[in-house]
């Protein structure tokens, strides 16, 4: 390792690859991967825990939903960008008290349909009363909160998927990110949510630890790459780095050929760039979150791996670092077919690699893999 001012992205990537666990396998829980990661995104659960497990040294999808719903060291909720995601459960102070404090928008429901911050506050009360010491499905959720406060919260107005849903689930990322709701383990096919029983760190504490976290985890960044990453508004993000490098928190680095920010004292980088194969899932917070994203997608992968510029909706193939491809898995009875689309040719030592990366694919699937090379055809994730 050496230290510098100035940081090129191969340097940048491979230390966040590093960090991610996704040189060498971590000989740690899942929790414990799941908060070097800053939480792990899980509107499709299977993929967390491809996600999670791919990054362990023996993991499979059943120790994730052990951590999950036995052991409780992590937590279904919604996370950055209001996004489900599974958060290390001993974070989650950490996370509510930064997620709370964070500017809050207008809101995209209508007029007549928006709840006032009243309403609000007492909608988000209700939940966390109904939900202590108790894991409610959405409907028996609504007849409590209802009961709890009137009628009106339990008005069916909100457009959702061609249906509609009652007003109080407005609150329902507020909720979450207050302490006060989280998912429990589904009731059969039907989703349910508890009382997680946090208290939130104060917000100031909170967004300063988040920021290190953050900067620790995928520095060199900007105001505008954490901004995005919260989904929170840029000069917000730009005011809070201002103090954070005011009280010599954080110091800045030049990053490619513009200002970046890492935590003070936190300037050593691999000398080295990376090296290896990776297959990620869908969402993986690695392909998610680091940027800048041209450089981490580059050229043809720019086009065939990302969605509308949004990543994620691809499960995507890491060569050195950057991301080399699409894959595909199809999972019949004891097997899973692991499809992988390169976008160049692999030499033979890079096809050894991404056939061990297969056969831990499906070992985290418990399953026996076989590994094709050959076009992708199913599309993006909607």
């Amino acid at each position: 390792m050496t230290s510098t001012a100035h940081i090129t992205w191969a340097r940048a990537d491979a230390r966040r690859i590093h960090r991610q666990h996704l040189d060498e396998p971590a000989d740690a829980a899942p929790a414990a991967v799941a908060a070097a990661m800053l939480g792990v995104h899980a509107q499709i659960l299977s993929a967390a825990e491809l996600s999670l497990a791919l990054r362990t040294a023996s993991a499979t999808r059943a120790d994730v939903r052990a951590a999950l719903w036995e052991e409780r060291s992590l937590v279904k909720t919604h996370g950055p960008r209001g996004t489900v995601h599974l958060l290390a459960a001993e974070d989650l102070p950490l996370w509510t008290g930064a997620l709370s404090a964070l500017p809050a928008g207008r809101g995209g429901q209508p007029e007549g349909v928006r709840l006032s911050e009243a309403q609000t506050d007492e909608i988000v009360a209700a939940i966390g009363d109904a939900l202590t010491g108790a894991e409610l499905t959405t409907d028996e959720l609504t007849e409590a909160i209802v009961a709890r406060t009137g009628p009106w919260a339990g008005e069916r107005v909100m457009e959702a998927f061609q249906d509609k849903w009652p007003r109080w689930r407005q609150a329902t990322m507020t909720a979450a990110h207050r302490g006060v709701l989280c998912y429990g383990a589904n009731r059969g096919r039907r989703v349910t949510y508890t009382n997680p029983g946090v208290r939130p760190l104060a917000g100031p504490e909170a967004l300063a630890a988040l920021l290190d976290r953050y900067l620790s985890a995928y520095g060199p960044a900007t105001p505008q790459h954490f901004a995005t990453w919260l989904a929170a508004p840029a000069g917000w993000a730009k005011d809070l780095f201002a103090g954070a490098a005011e009280a010599g928190r954080i110091e800045e680095l030049v990053f490619e050929d513009g200002p970046a920010w890492v935590v003070a004292g936190d300037t050593e980088f691999p000398a080295e760039p990376a090296r290896g194969v990776r297959l990620l899932p869908y969402f993986d917070s690695f392909a998610v979150t680091s940027q800048p994203r041209a450089r981490l997608f580059p050229g043809a992968t720019s086009t065939r791996a990302l969605a509308g510029g949004q990543a994620g909706n691809y499960p995507v193939l890491l060569v050195d670092g950057e991301v080399a491809g699409v894959w595909h898995q199809r999972r019949r009875g004891g097997r899973v077919t692991v499809t992988v689309e390169p976008l160049k040719p692999l030499d033979p030592g890079r096809l050894h690699e991404l056939e061990r990366q297969a056969a831990r694919v499906g070992e985290v699937l418990e399953s026996r893999a076989e590994l094709v090379v050959g076009r992708v055809e199913v599309g993006p994730h909607a």
